[in-house]
């Protein structure tokens, strides 16, 4: 049963149109149904075979404003990396006592920064970290050394994407708070990022459709040009 407010939201948004950034920005604001603080996300669809190993899109960027919300972090590391990780922030540091915890179906945490000298014995967490995209990854920043310079840029707003079997990109850029201004800079930076990371193995358009939508709200066409600089 679709509620009054949605069919007053869906009433908001030409299915038809696709707005600019700018445009979009606005009117997510606009048409958001919840009583709480929405996440924004950006949903991008790609012209890619993601089968393909040289075209499977994935990376990070920081967010000009953060995400709104506050990253959960663990750092997985040995002794001597313990203090680094704890002053920058960390949430929960150690090792063994946490890969036993999560072999019990723990997971409560955003995000996993691992030291390369302890992937050996994270490996056989596969089952669990993977289906929920938390194994650390070289790719992503989660596999350093460098804890301190890891954790503040997840606590800063840096975030992880990549593309799923279908082509398409999902990432949150921001809560329905912000400004419309601080959502359409933050999608830009994102989609700057999808961009630069365009396989030369890629043919035809590469970046084929772009929406916005709060949760559990109505999504916005954005048209591709005005977001392509």
């Amino acid at each position: 049963m679709i509620t009054k407010a949605r069919k007053i939201a869906n009433a908001k948004v030409d299915a038809n149109k696709a707005y600019s950034l700018k445009e979009a920005s606005t009117l997510v604001k606009e048409v958001n149904t919840t009583k709480f603080d929405s996440s924004v996300d950006v949903h991008v669809r790609l012209g890619v075979d993601p089968k393909k190993a040289d075209q499977a899109i994935r990376g990070t960027v920081s967010l000009p404003h953060g995400t709104g919300k506050t990253k959960r972090v663990l750092v997985l590391c040995t002794p001597d990396k313990e203090a680094e990780a704890n002053s920058a922030g960390a949430d929960h540091v150690g090792l063994d006592e946490f890969i036993s915890k999560i072999e019990g179906g723990w997971t409560d945490i955003d995000v996993i920064v691992a030291t390369p000298a302890v992937m050996p014995k994270i490996g056989r967490l596969g089952k669990v970290l993977g289906p929920r995209n938390l194994m650390p990854n070289p790719k992503t920043g989660t596999v350093t050394n460098d804890v301190a310079a890891a954790v503040n840029d997840l606590k800063g707003g840096k975030i992880a994407f990549k593309v799923d079997k279908v082509g398409i990109i999902h990432a949150s850029i921001g809560r329905v708070s912000f400004t419309p201004e601080k959502i359409a800079e933050n999608c830009q930076e994102l989609i700057n990022a999808i961009i630069k990371l365009k396989p030369a193995t890629a043919k035809g358009t590469y970046l084929k459709g772009v929406s916005l939508a709060s949760t559990m709200s109505p999504g916005i066409m954005i048209d591709t040009k005005s977001v392509q600089n």
